[in-house]
């Protein structure tokens, strides 16, 4: 588990995340639940105002939830989360949950539905009867307390809004106000013209028989009752949220996390749905709202899909694929880009722009190897290689891994922090990483590590760039750092997408390739040509993806230049 990187992580197995839970699976994403087990409903019998499962009870509605969400692929994991964060600290820069156990696990998105506590006052008798006879909602259990008598035992300003109600459903009502201190005129007079009894002494005792309630005792005696109504105080389950900072309301009834109307909370990535942000809603409407947040977090996973396939011309993850990319890209729209890239200023400074493609987003890297590049060089002997524009270092990281002293260049510091940070994670201290305006540097000799005898191999993967980038220059200088014996791998996109037709080109073809980097075919080995690899489109559907490669290995005869 704690190597995947999850599209959405659903904190809280309650109606409203398991709705959640089910509306993400259903839309084809890897989905985790983390429930903690103690949903706030659990201390009653049975639920109603459901429509189609009135009297079912609440425990049984999650059994079967469960069950539904685990037939669209959503997993489970019994744990109680301590911290989400958002630091760049995980291995592609995803949201981190530290768990209570210890592990840590990453996601592209969060929904929280983790509920409230309810702190009742510390009146004996009243917590051994919460949930049966001891109430706090007139829509969930008045009917079956109708016409006996009740009361109410306020706590809080809101009871008398509970009172209020309760004189629907009974005649006999008596409101203990202690809790509320001393009543204005205007509701003394409302009071006393329905009926309803008030007494202003404390009450010091829920006296009970069983699982029956007898009455509620104060100094002064007893007053006979069948059933108590009361409100605690609302406590949301939401600190392990803190170090977010997420915008917050609030409200009569507390401090709650601030959302908007599909859930989504300050953060972009990051929704809430349930009693956690609005303690007063019973079980249909929470089941409502854990739905529409699963929605609008798949709808935002979506459009960073189609973003990030159309600036990256990769595939979106594969449902099915044990280890999925985070996103669309396999290194990011750094690599994929062109002049049709939406977002682009074509006059834009390229390593402003990349910067701030990167720093504006979550992580692009999927975790997976160039699928083309490891086809190439999978059964090469390891040496001294080169990775221009390496984005998050997933090249880098995957030749490290199989003995090369591997370096990777980029002109986001963003994205080099982020592959530094995996490479340090894996203990690979074959792979560095460094940033640096790509043209220059690359014809800078004292630079580059190894440039005095090249590099056995130079890979330049989805380098066109939708802002200025002395592409033709970046490729020849490259070319001259590959020493004898060593190969030049160029791969780019050789056509859009099929899910992207339409997508701005032009595309580098294998002859256009070749002129641009118009190697002597006496001192280079040279094959160019295009490769048809799978892929998985945004809608989850098999498809195929065209890349042109150039692979050109320097004869010995010809050193690099120096």
């Amino acid at each position: 588990m704690n190597d995947r990187i999850w599209d959405t992580i659903v904190i809280g197995g309650g109606a409203a995340g398991l709705s959640a839970a089910q509306a993400l699976g259903r839309s084809l994403r890897r989905t985790l639940v983390i429930d903690a087990g103690s949903p706030r409903n659990r201390f009653a019998s049975h639920m109603h105002n459901v429509l189609g499962l009135d009297g079912t009870p609440p425990l049984e509605l999650l059994a079967r939830g469960r069950v539904e969400a685990e037939r669209y692929g959503v997993e489970f994991c019994a744990a109680s989360v301590l911290a989400v964060r958002d630091d760049g600290g995980g291995s592609r820069g995803a949201l981190q949950l530290v768990l209570d156990g210890g592990d840590t696990i990453e996601a592209r998105s969060v929904v929280v539905a983790t509920g409230v506590t309810d702190a009742l006052p510390a009146i004996p008798g009243l917590a051994e009867h919460w949930g049966e006879r001891a109430l706090h909602c007139p829509y969930c259990h008045g009917w079956e307390v109708r016409g006996q008598r009740l009361a109410v035992v306020a706590a809080s300003p809101l009871a008398m809004h509970q009172a209020r109600l309760l004189r629907q459903w009974t005649d006999s009502l008596t409101v203990f106000t202690a809790g509320l201190g001393d009543l204005t005129s205007e509701a003394r007079r409302d009071f006393e013209a329905r009926g309803v009894h008030l007494v202003a002494d404390p009450v010091t005792e829920i006296v009970g028989d069983g699982s029956r309630i007898t009455a509620v005792r104060t100094a002064r005696g007893e007053v006979a009752v069948d059933a108590v109504f009361t409100s605690g105080e609302l406590v949301p389950h939401d600190g392990f949220l803190a170090e977010l900072g997420l915008d917050r309301s609030e409200t009569p009834m507390g401090s709650f996390i601030a959302v908007d109307p599909t859930g989504r909370t300050s953060h972009p990535r990051v929704w809430a749905a349930g009693n956690v942000v609005n303690p007063a809603a019973s079980v249909p409407i929470v089941m409502g709202a854990g739905t529409l947040a699963g929605a609008a977090a798949n709808a935002a996973l979506v459009d960073d899909d189609f973003a990030l396939a159309v600036a990256g011309g990769a595939p979106a993850a594969d449902p099915a694929d044990p280890d999925p990319p985070i996103a669309s890209g396999h290194r990011g729209a750094a690599h994929g880009g062109d002049a049709g890239h939406p977002h682009a200023d074509p006059d834009e400074d390229p390593v402003a722009f990349w910067e701030r493609r990167y720093g504006s987003a979550g992580p692009i890297w999927s975790g997976r190897v160039n699928r083309s590049l490891a086809d190439i060089v999978a059964e090469w002997a390891p040496g001294r290689s080169l990775d221009l524009g390496c984005g998050e270092g997933g090249d880098v990281l995957w030749l490290a891994e199989r003995g090369w002293q591997a370096t990777g260049v980029d002109l986001s510091e963003t994205a080099v922090a982020r592959a530094a940070a995996a490479a340090r994670e894996r203990g690979l201290t074959g792979a560095r990483f460094t940033t640096a305006d790509l043209g220059d540097w690359i014809e800078e000799p004292d630079a580059i590590d190894g440039s005095e005898r090249g590099f056995d191999l130079v890979t330049a993967s989805f380098l066109p760039s939708p802002v200025e980038l002395p592409r033709e220059r970046i490729l020849r200088a490259a070319a001259e750092r590959v020493a004898p014996g060593g190969s030049l791998v160029v791969i780019s996109h050789g056509a859009p997408p099929p899910w992207a037709q339409g997508h701005a080109g032009p595309f580098p073809t294998p002859e256009s390739e070749l002129a641009l980097l118009d190697l002597d075919a006496e001192q280079w080995r040279i094959t160019a040509e295009t490769r048809t690899r799978p892929a998985t489109a945004p809608d989850g559907s098999a498809s195929l993806l065209d890349d042109t490669v150039v692979v050109a290995t320097r004869t010995a005869a010809h050193p690099p230049a120096q």
